[in-house]
């Protein structure tokens, strides 16, 4: 194992990797030798983590499963010290530097938890016939960070549960600029540098956040639907009579390829899966805004013109002989002709390796399977499993290839996560560990007897923010 910290790349990835852990331990501020042990646990497994009571067994965890249940609903872990170790850690970065940070929302499914509050109706895709399901659960909103190729790594930056309560817009909007903000003061972006690039799917209020965020250094790409209507930018009004200019110009039907003028941008390109790919984009149009349009009710005074760039893309076919569909993306910067229509479509793929990181924190580190009652311990083991996921990211250029004999070689800078975790126990040997030895103790004497507990209160599943009135009416 000597052989790994061989070379100034490997030191210098322990060396960061150390410091997280370090900084990792600092932020568990109670209970931290158990958290911190937990942690371990779930990143020197043998398998997939299906228990938590089966991770006590582990021999990083030299705790019970007493104290470990004991550490999620007692302890306490210092969020915005994490975040700001998250936004100094290296981060994967597209070509020529361009940092391009995905946000996506992902449920941890709590259908049969009544006495759970804050929880929503998630969405929860159907295998069965395609169609979209809800299930009652957690949603979590994760913002990670992405890299220039097909990949399943990203760079997890923050996470945010999302309330009954909350305006997923609005929480979206505060979550950029905190994200924004923890990456300037770690020296991530300078004044002068591109705008960092944010990466929607379908769902958002992506025109919204256009408006939210029209004052951060920020640029939004997000998929819209198919049959929405756009204008282009309103001219004089015509004819002799007086009255107020028009605010909206011609209709840009999406559906309808009539309405559509000759784009800004045009580029055709061969891909390896799509086959022929044609992109067009149309800059300076915008949506006609009404009050009953969720957030708008609440606007004061006169809605907005808010301009973007529509990007249009076509592909002969899709993998699977899946017929394709077109693909409109939104491009909060009006100006389509300082775009290169074939890096964005290019960028929006890559919000794809998202999904492969949501699906190792679930099938392999376990992030749904604790049956927690709070939400406050959901917050706090979610908190946990993605700092394990970034010790993964740091350790990736010590692991060694174990491979099955079945699996293909890998060389070291396409290892997968699950690769990297099967030897992380050899690295964690190096690492050492900065939680103190558990202390003797005898077992407690349990609930006294003749006591019994009331009854847990039950809590409705919360529902989406209904449409309000604009309060000025």
């Amino acid at each position: 194992m000597s052989s790994v910290v061989d070379g100034a790349v490997p030191r210098q990835a322990l060396a960061e990797l150390s410091c997280f852990r370090v900084g990792l331990y600092e932020a568990m501020t109670r209970r931290g030798d158990a958290l911190f042990e937990l942690v371990d646990a779930v990143l020197c497994a043998p398998g997939p983590v299906v228990s938590l009571p089966e991770l006590s067994l582990q021999a990083v965890h030299r705790r019970g499963h007493g104290a470990m249940y004991d550490a999620l609903a007692e302890g306490r872990i210092d969020v915005c010290r994490l975040r700001v170790a998250l936004a100094g850690l290296t981060l994967p970065r597209g070509s020529g530097r361009q940092l391009s940070i995905a946000l996506d929302v992902t449920p941890w499914p709590r259908p049969d938890a009544e006495c759970s509050p804050g929880r929503l109706h998630c969405h929860r895709p159907c295998r069965c016939d395609g169609t979209r399901q809800t299930i009652p659960g957690w949603p979590y909103q994760v913002a990670a960070a992405l890299g220039g190729g097909p990949t399943s790594w990203t760079g997890v930056l923050d996470a945010v549960r999302l309330g009954p309560d909350d305006d997923p817009t609005e929480v979206t909007a505060a979550q950029i600029r905190d994200v924004m903000r923890r990456l300037r003061e770690a020296g991530q972006w300078y004044e002068g540098d591109p705008h960092v690039l944010f990466v929607l799917d379908s769902g958002y209020d992506i025109v919204r956040l256009t408006w939210l965020l029209r004052d951060e250094p920020v640029r939004l790409l997000g998929r819209i639907r198919a049959g929405r209507v756009m204008h282009h930018p309103a001219g004089r009004r015509k004819g002799p009579t007086r009255g107020r200019q028009p605010r909206h110009g011609e209709e840009f039907r999406l559906a309808d390829p009539t309405t559509h003028t000759t784009p800004a941008q045009e580029s055709v390109t061969v891909h390896a899966r799509f086959g022929t790919v044609v992109a067009r984009c149309w800059g300076h149009l915008h949506p006609r805004l009404e009050r009953r349009q969720g957030g708008w009710a609440r606007h004061d005074g006169e809605l907005p013109i808010v301009e973007g760039t529509l990007v249009h893309l076509a592909v002969e076919h899709l993998p699977g002989n899946r017929d394709p569909k077109p693909l409109w993306l939104w491009h909060s910067d009006p100006d389509a002709g300082a775009h290169d229509v074939d890096r964005l479509w290019r960028i929006f793929l890559r919000r794809f390796d998202l999904e492969h990181t949501f699906r190792f924190l679930k099938q392999t580190l376990g992030l749904t399977r604790p049956r927690l009652r709070n939400p406050e311990q959901a917050d706090r083991w979610v908190w946990l499993i993605l700092a394990a996921h970034t010790q993964l990211r740091l350790a990736r250029p010590l692991a060694a290839d174990l491979r099955r004999p079945w699996e293909k070689p890998l060389t070291p800078d396409t290892l997968t996560p699950g690769r990297v975790r099967r030897g992380y126990r050899r690295i964690r040997r190096i690492l050492g560990t900065p939680a103190k030895a558990p202390k003797a103790s005898r077992p407690g004497p349990g609930r006294p007897p003749g006591r019994t507990s009331s009854p847990a209160p039950r809590h409705p599943v919360g529902k989406k923010q209904r449409k309000r009135d604009n309060p000025s009416t």
